[in-house]
């Protein structure tokens, strides 16, 4: 899969400044990759891109102008405006692996007890591009939209391990954010783990993300043979002792992403 692109968001590790002046439509991108990742004011804009303040006013001043970008009024933070979404959402509307799971899931009523997310890597991230509940509990930081780093979560195992040797290698050497005390950090484990997710097919974690859930996830292929997307099984960590569900759990999400797999082309034996 090719690469894309502080409230309660984890930081990427992948830090934006190099030291280096950033040309024009640079600057632009680096401060709406920053401000995507969490509203900031422009002071905080300077700081994190090692800019100065007037080249970074000038830059929000005419993304806000062309609705890019906003200003909230109560916070004087800049947040991703309108326009942008209007950008995302034509995304979405060609997204074939995202359009392929929705019309699964239309007629697949049978996963019960999770939160299912169709998560895509942009940058750092895996980002959930659809997610949608199969539960009465709730289940926060699990809905669209939402992104965590690759080294924590199912979903960001699977994403990583199915990435080139060299995307990998450098993300290893970034300082890896510890989201909760099951979150790995080390280098040698993190590659050690990733390793095992490409032999099994899916990953599984618990409490890595959130001390309450685990997840279970899975790739889509493409037609090319290549990962282009995974679906992630979100659940409260208490049912993960009832071995009967787990697998019956893991039985459908294999369903999912090789049906998925085969609608976009992918033929066992690819990837």
């Amino acid at each position: 899969m090719s690469s894309k692109g502080k409230s309660d968001i984890p930081q990427t590790p992948e830090k934006v400044s190099t030291g280096k002046p950033l040309p024009g439509m640079e600057r632009s991108f680096a401060v709406l990759e920053m401000l995507a990742s969490r509203p900031s004011r422009v002071v905080d804009v300077t700081k994190e891109l090692d800019l100065p303040w007037a080249t970074v006013h000038r830059t929000i001043k005419k993304l806000e102008s062309a609705q890019f970008i906003y200003r909230d009024p109560e916070t004087n933070r800049y947040e991703i405006g309108p326009r942008m979404w209007h950008i995302g959402s034509a995304y979405l509307a060609n997204n074939k692996p995202m359009n392929a799971a929705i019309s699964y899931l239309a007629t697949e009523r049978n996963i019960k007890n999770v939160d299912i997310q169709i998560v895509e890597r942009i940058g750092n991230y895996a980002v959930v591009t659809h997610a949608e509940k199969r539960q009465t509990h709730p289940i926060s930081k699990a809905q669209y939209g939402f992104h965590i780093p690759l080294h924590a979560g199912s979903k960001g195992w699977v994403l990583l391990a199915h990435e080139s040797p060299d995307f990998i290698a450098r993300y290893v050497e970034q300082d890896l954010e510890q989201l909760t005390p099951l979150t790995i950090t080390d280098k040698s484990e993190l590659l050690a783990t990733i390793s095992k997710v490409r032999d099994n097919g899916f990953a599984f974690t618990l409490g890595d993300v959130q001390p309450f859930t685990g997840s279970i996830a899975a790739p889509i292929f493409g037609s090319s043979g290549n990962m282009v997307a995974c679906v992630c099984f979100v659940f409260l960590k208490k049912i993960a002792s009832n071995t009967k569900l787990m697998e019956e759990l893991r039985e459908h999400l294999e369903l999912m992403t090789h049906t998925i797999s085969i609608e976009l082309g992918w033929r066992p034996g690819q990837g």
